[in-house]
């Protein structure tokens, strides 16, 4: 395979390639950002650069390769790092004019882990401002694209992080979900996405949070090998993060083969694109044709209460958030200014509500898997839309509203189980379509397994984007 090709590798064969000898991290430096500067202006993937310290960087890995003593299987491996997450050498903007020329004296603590294991940060991703939204637009950097059409969205919030992979821009990337947003932006580019158990991966030198304690760290790749190489450089507990102690002691799911799998197809009476449903249909008897025991039915949960809450919850976070630094709020958009004084004129009784219904969330969703070990999902209840709309306003003909793509996700976060996003066949129009399997708490590696197994049966890795207009 030539120099010019060298994107298409994914992070497990690279490793291998390294270990052979057959292949340096310099070379392929070179080669990520040959084919940044190539497909990065189509896309608008990468906001921020580091090609000097990138290379510098590179070269000490080829060095330390050479002599046998790698720092880990990710050393040398490129990647890029969400917008929302701090680096100590490069601005963290959230997408926002307030925090333009932003610069934390420290890394994310994530970001810190995949460092320390070798990984080459090639930049900052594309985020929503205050990555608060399923589309990824601000007023700093513009919109963002999805290579599968240039026209559409590749969602959000990790908006730039799956458009840079799913274009061969880097190999890996670090995500961040607090609502689904790296499940429904893997769903819409063709991607592997891992929301992890809330607490598996520990966070230190954060923005504040938005989103109460629903925002986690995660990767997202090509392939679920390549996931699983990320996940173990960036998870693991810290004092600094009591939640991490928590997950650290999560009981490991017992193993039963096969697996009792629950598919919910929908949402109540929520709108769901016909070609989401039938695609993600015939993946989950795909899961059964791997001896698995499938049922359908619904979710023994009432979630009303989050339909109604869920705008509530980013609303007080922003009203926080710019009492905290209100010379942020004086340079955001509008709209987020209108957020944080609907959020201010909520009653504080409000948030305890929210509160008091997470922590039932969280006790009836360890009820879920008495009967079940995963359950199935949609990713995402729409296909892509228009890159510079916010959602789409129709759904299968049916009026949608802000959330009606995400009704799949929030609930996720919310009772911080893990979930694992996955492709599924693509539409007619050749755009791609995801499923989501969510697990226990504490059985992110059971997920992995299972994912692994069913990529196996239907691989998807060949499967590149031509970067077409409709």
């Amino acid at each position: 395979m030539s120099n010019d090709s060298l994107w298409r590798l994914g992070a497990a064969t690279l490793a291998q390639r390294f270990r052979e000898g057959s292949l340096t991290p310099s070379a392929l430096a070179e080669s990520c950002l040959a084919r940044l500067e190539a497909v990065n202006p189509k896309v608008n993937a990468v906001i921020a650069r580091r090609d000097e310290q990138f290379l510098q960087e590179a070269r000490a890995s080829t060095e330390r390769h050479a002599l046998g003593k790698p720092l880990s299987a990710l050393d040398g491996i490129p990647l890029t790092v969400k917008d929302s997450l701090f680096t100590f050498d490069l601005p963290t903007t959230w997408g926002t004019p307030g925090l333009r020329a932003h610069q934390s004296a420290h890394d994310e603590l994530a970001v810190a882990r995949a460092r320390a294991a070798g990984a080459l940060i090639v930049g900052k991703t594309n985020v929503p401002e205050f990555a608060l939204e399923g589309y990824t637009v601000n007023p700093l950097f513009g919109v963002t694209r999805n290579p599968w059409n240039l026209n559409l969205t590749p969602g959000g919030s990790s908006g730039g992080a799956v458009a840079a992979v799913a274009s061969g821009i880097a190999p890996l990337a670090i995500g961040q979900d607090g609502g689904g947003s790296i499940r429904r932006p893997a769903s819409h580019t063709g991607l592997v996405g891992l929301k992890p158990t809330l607490g598996a991966v520990a966070r230190e030198h954060v923005l504040p949070s938005l989103l109460l304690d629903f925002e986690v760290i995660g990767p997202l790749a090509r392939t679920v090998a390549d996931v699983r190489l990320l996940f173990d450089a960036m998870r693991g507990p810290s004092p600094a993060d009591r939640l991490s102690l928590a997950a650290a002691h999560a009981a490991p799911p017992q193993r039963r083969l096969p697996l009792r799998i629950l598919y919910v197809e929908r949402m109540g009476a929520a709108p769901l694109d016909p070609q989401v449903a039938a695609n993600v249909g015939q993946a989950v008897r795909a899961l059964a044709g791997l001896g698995h025991e499938v049922e359908s039915g619904t979710l023994p949960l009432n979630l009303d209460f989050f339909a109604e809450a869920w705008p509530h919850i980013g609303q007080i976070g922003l009203a926080r958030l710019f009492e905290q630094h209100p010379e942020w709020e004086v340079a955001a958009s509008q709209k987020y200014r209108d957020m944080a004084e609907r959020g201010r004129a909520l009653p504080a009784k409000r948030l305890w509500q929210v509160l008091d219904q997470v922590a039932q969330l969280r006790r009836e969703s360890a009820e879920l898997f008495e009967n079940a070990d995963v359950i199935v999902m949609p990713s995402a209840a729409a296909l892509p839309w228009t890159a510079e709309l916010a959602y789409p306003s129709l759904i299968d003909g049916q009026e949608a509203g802000p959330r009606g793509h995400a009704v799949y996700t929030g609930w996720v976060n919310a009772a911080g189980l893990p979930a694992l996003a996955l492709p599924c066949a693509p539409s007619r129009e050749g755009l791609p379509i995801g499923m989501q399997l969510i697990g226990r708490f504490g059985g992110d590696d059971q997920l992995l397994a299972l994912g692994s197994s069913y990529e196996a049966a239907r691989p998807w890795a060949g499967r590149w984007p031509e970067f077409n207009q409709a």
